[in-house]
């Protein structure tokens, strides 16, 4: 990624979004200093996380961005008539577009014509690579450690763990590397492939990819999970990435309070106890490689401090593994678990 960029966050009606402006959140924690803008005109004027909020396209100009960012993810992952109007006004400013929707649009004609015109690139983050395959097992001769982050559920941490562990690992002066599986993970990192755009065939494939790629820039490798090997749509992928990342090691993510599956039907969904979470992930690792749970990450988002804590000590108590929220309070007791568990 060019140490140039700047970044003009795309952000329409969706800048205050926890939910769905995750992409503009994950690189104004992980890239602030790219950062020079970010566009909604709903809150324009105002700040976000330090970060000036603007109206309009080319009122972001003076800050001098060079690439705009599609930070939200849109109803249907499809683009409304106001951002297309938004996405040609980047172009025809010269800025490169970076899109992590589904929908590709270097595949649009009208802005692919104009993007040619003005010289500028669209970059569709979850394109992923043509020449992809199945996995031919070089993972397993892979020559770093490899960490999985899993879940309890989707969307409640996984890549955030990673990111906080890499983090703290790198101060420790480790050759660390977080690598990235999906379209904000990509943004942040620079490189990487979305493994939920992948056939499902080659997923495995993708992931073993990625791991090798990974050990080509350090030792110890936080791989971002994706879904969860319980719910009900997204177990598929959950599966494929553990497989094809052959991890030595686990991660156990877990949102405090969370105790059904969100966001599908037919239900219920129960979350099982972590215990039994521990376990079955230990148990589908790929025989060659057994894999094991070392700590258990804890999204405390929500609560107080005391009750955030006493949510860390219930998992620790629970499964017996150490267990801490690495982004209230620091990653260090995760990292020393992972840690200690390759010295023994």
């Amino acid at each position: 990624m060019a140490a140039d960029k700047r970044y003009l966050i795309l952000a329409e009606g969706r800048s205050d979004d926890p939910h769905y402006g995750k992409t503009m959140r994950g690189v104004l924690r992980y890239r602030r200093d790219d950062v020079v803008a970010v566009l909604d005109s709903t809150r324009a004027g105002q700040t976000e996380n330090g970060v000036p909020v603007v109206g309009s396209v080319a009122d972001s100009l003076a800050l001098g961005p060079t690439t705009a960012l599609v930070g939200v993810a849109t109803q249907g992952g499809r683009f409304p008539p106001e951002w297309i109007a938004i996405l040609r006004a980047c172009v025809e400013h010269g800025l490169d577009v970076e899109n992590g929707l589904h929908v590709f649009l270097s595949e649009d004609s009208m802005l692919r014509e104009l993007a040619d015109r003005r010289g500028v690139e669209l970059r569709d983050l979850r394109r992923p690579p043509s020449e992809l395959s199945t996995a031919t097992g070089e993972n397993l001769s892979v020559d770093a450690t490899i960490v999985l982050t899993v879940g309890s559920d989707c969307a409640i941490g996984k890549m955030t763990v990673s990111l906080e562990l890499d983090l703290e690992a790198r101060r420790r002066g480790l050759r660390s590397v977080f690598v990235p599986t999906g379209q904000t993970g990509i943004a942040i990192a620079g490189w990487g492939i979305s493994v939920d755009a992948v056939v499902a065939d080659f997923l495995a494939g993708a992931a073993e990819r990625l791991v090798v790629e990974g050990a080509a820039r350090g030792d110890l490798l936080w791989v971002e999970g994706q879904g969860a090997i319980l719910h009900p749509v997204y177990s598929g992928v959950t599966l494929g990435l553990i497989h094809g990342s052959a991890p030595q090691l686990y991660v156990l993510c877990h949102q405090a309070g969370l105790t059904e599956i969100e966001g599908v039907g037919g239900g219920p969904h129960p979350i099982p106890p972590l215990s039994e979470l521990v376990e079955l992930h230990e148990r589908i690792s790929l025989p060659a490689r057994p894999a094991r749970v070392v700590c258990v990450a804890v999204n405390t988002r929500g609560l107080d401090d005391v009750t955030a804590r006493d949510a860390v000590a219930s998992a620790e108590a629970e499964t017996g593994l150490p267990a801490d929220d690495p982004v209230r309070f620091g990653a260090g007791r995760l990292l020393d678990a992972v840690v200690g568990a390759l010295e023994s």
